[in-house]
């Protein structure tokens, strides 16, 4: 099977999720993307091991909010089993959705340089964080 040739395939599903990533930014029409029964499962397991206080009101954490909580304290094993889970894009969704305080300085560097080196997104440099008046 013959490599890859730059701008191939490969670059066509980069530039695809990409340019999908950005139309759901720029029109404000973000909706999460839905998972399959093995990834609900594989993410309640991260949601077991890091979420740890009980979520606000009567609903459970939100699949974004584990994800990224898992994307912030995620083990190396557990970063390429959340990769190979829901997908890159998906994680790209979640960074550029984040609430301030879910991924802190050292897990949003660490995933704005994979995440723009691998989808070829936009992300910003620094991440989300409260604003105190």
């Amino acid at each position: 099977m013959p490599a890859s040739k730059p701008g191939g395939v490969d670059g066509l599903v980069r530039d695809g999720a990409r340019a999908a990533v950005e139309n759901e930014r720029r029109i404000g029409n973000y909706r999460p993307m839905t998972t399959n029964d093995i990834s609900r499962e594989t993410i309640a397991e991260f949601g077991r091991k890091y979420l740890w206080w009980e979520p606000v009101g009567d609903q459970p954490h939100s699949e974004d909010r584990i994800i990224a909580q898992t994307m912030n304290l995620g083990t190396y094993d557990d970063i390429l089993l959340l990769e190979q889970t829901v997908g890159r894009p998906r994680l790209v969704e979640i960074m550029l959705h984040a609430e301030p305080g879910w991924i802190n300085d050292r897990s949003w560097e660490f995933w704005r340089g994979r995440l723009a080196f691998a989808m070829g997104a936009a992300i910003t440099d620094k991440a989300p964080r409260r604003a105190f008046l």
